[in-house]
């Protein structure tokens, strides 16, 4: 499927996305959830599966073909992600890396940087972390102080980031910076840097959290860290309209993260209710088991169709942002509720280890919070669709 000119949305899948989904959780089963469990225990990225689906061109299928891409859209990157989490493979750096990274250097970056680090994405999986949350700022990001500023032919970053998924296994960051105040509005100016994870001057510290999944988090921290010109992204004050190309993908892919882990549970959910029979009827049987995970699907399936009505608009070059909105927070919400529903159907087995369910409970969960807040997605909802006052 090549990226749409008008939107539309296809009922059934075509051949094509029905072939690019199958060949996916094909390649992902290989790996499996007891791979994403040992990946997280050892506290390594899941190396193996990262590189099986990058030599295959999973990883690049939307990125442009003159860089090494498939030249589809993220509609179809939506779906590796789906497919991938649907066999309990939910790998939270495949949004960042291909998605956010790989859409704004397609966009935004130079000649130079789409043939240094855009071609790494699509044909090897480079992999590159994006560096904008502040703990002072939250989702304001007009609020953040990391700093550059100009030294001669270079530029000095200073500051500190928190909540950088996957910083450690990274081989570069897009580093979100204030670099200076625009004279006429008094806002700050933003501007984006590649930074290589290896630069002097730039630490990281982790962060311990309870979401048991491969990437972990961390705080960076800036002091006098050099770049060059060359790596400014966007051009200088041009940060912020870079910054937001990144965030529509980045809703959308979450919300396909989100909805391939609440397929993952129910299918586990309902085979066990199946399997599972006490006075001498499968559990499945009675409708205190069977209404919820039935809820729990119909809630799915809506957050799927919203997710690609919103992949469609963003390949259409559409405005995307509500759709986008409206499907993380549909998609973050119905998978959670599957993966409960999943949980309680296998009673206190729903708590064990070997049951490969509860371990996903604290991603799902984050899901909510991040990337961006139910509240704030209310909030956007509240001013751009119904046109009530601004409430922050």
């Amino acid at each position: 499927m090549s990226p749409l000119s008008t939107p539309t949305l296809l009922l059934e899948p075509s051949d094509e996305e029905l072939a690019l989904r199958s060949t996916v959780a094909a390649i992902v089963a290989e790996f499996g959830p007891k791979y994403y469990r040992e990946c997280t225990e050892l506290g390594r990225g899941p190396e193996e599966l990262w590189s099986a689906l990058a030599k295959q061109g999973f990883l690049g299928v939307h990125l442009p073909e003159e860089y090494g891409g498939g030249g589809h859209g993220l509609t179809e990157l939506a779906a590796v992600l789906e497919e991938s989490a649907a066999q309990g493979c939910p790998v939270l750096f495949m949004v960042v890396s291909p998605g956010i990274i790989g859409l704004i250097l397609a966009r935004h970056g130079t000649v130079e940087q789409k043939d240094r680090w855009l071609r790494g994405i699509a044909e090897q999986g480079t992999r590159v972390a994006f560096a904008i949350t502040e703990s002072d700022a939250g989702s304001n990001t007009q609020n953040n102080t990391t700093s550059a500023r100009r030294a001669g032919d270079t530029w000095l970053i200073n500051g500190q980031k928190t909540y950088i998924s996957g910083a450690d296994d990274a081989e570069a960051i897009l580093v979100v910076t204030k670099t200076g105040v625009d004279e006429r509005s008094g806002r700050p100016r933003i501007s984006m840097f590649m930074v290589d994870a290896d630069t002097p001057g730039l630490r990281y510290q982790p962060i311990p959290t309870n979401t048991q999944m491969p990437e972990r988090q961390f705080t960076l921290y800036f002091d006098d860290v050099e770049v060059g010109d060359d790596r400014l992204v966007g051009g200088e004050g041009g940060g912020l309209k870079v910054a937001f190309d990144g965030l529509n993908p980045e809703r959308i892919l979450v919300a396909a993260l989100a909805t391939g882990i609440g397929r993952y549970a129910l299918d586990k959910g309902v085979a066990y209710a199946r399997e599972r029979s006490v006075w001498d009827v499968p559990i499945g049987q009675h409708q205190a088991v069977s209404h919820p995970l039935a809820e729990a699907h119909i809630a799915i399936e809506q957050a799927r169709l919203m997710t690609q009505k919103a992949a469609t608009l963003f390949d259409c070059g559409l405005d995307a942002g509500e759709a986008s909105n409206m499907a993380k927070f549909a998609a973050a919400d119905a998978g959670l509720l599957a993966l409960d529903r999943a949980i309680q159907t296998h009673g206190g087995n729903g708590m064990a280890v070997d049951y490969e369910l509860s371990n996903y409970w604290g991603l799902a969960r984050l899901l909510r919070i991040a990337p961006v807040s139910r509240e704030m997605i209310l909030n956007f909802v509240a001013q751009h669709t119904l046109g009530l006052p601004r409430g922050y």
